[in-house]
């Protein structure tokens, strides 16, 4: 097995959700674990809008950061686990989820997008 073949398999098999946006926040990559937690298949995600699963409320201050943080190149929430609200496809289930977040670099430097890893934690805010 390569180790391209391998990092495909430990995406998609991961338990935790995958996301991976591109800068414009276009999901360009998203796993099983994500398709379970927020209820859009693999089709149905991909080349959307990280919005999808952004409540409205959230959107203007979830802009604001992800665009500071793809010029700058800095992401002040690198590796602190967030909860916060999230959408799901059924509009009538209730979503928490506590996410982390990197940005995504080539080799000189520059950030080619934002990975987010997501858990539910809905049942622990009940």
């Amino acid at each position: 097995m390569s180790h391209k073949e391998l990092a495909e398999f430990i995406i998609e098999q991961t338990s935790d959700a995958l996301i991976y946006a591109d800068n414009h926040g276009n999901i360009q990559r998203w796993n099983d674990a994500a398709s379970q937690l927020f209820g859009f298949s693999k089709d149905e995600a991909l080349g959307q809008s990280l919005d999808i699963i952004i409540p409205e409320r959230a959107r203007k201050a979830h802009w604001h950061g992800f665009n500071i943080a793809i010029q700058n190149g800095n992401l002040r929430l690198s590796g602190k686990p967030t909860l916060t609200k999230a959408l799901h496809k059924d509009i009538d289930k209730r979503l928490y989820v506590e996410m982390s977040f990197s940005l995504i670099k080539d080799n000189d430097g520059h950030v080619q997008g934002s990975v987010a890893i997501a858990r539910d934690v809905t049942n622990s805010k009940k």
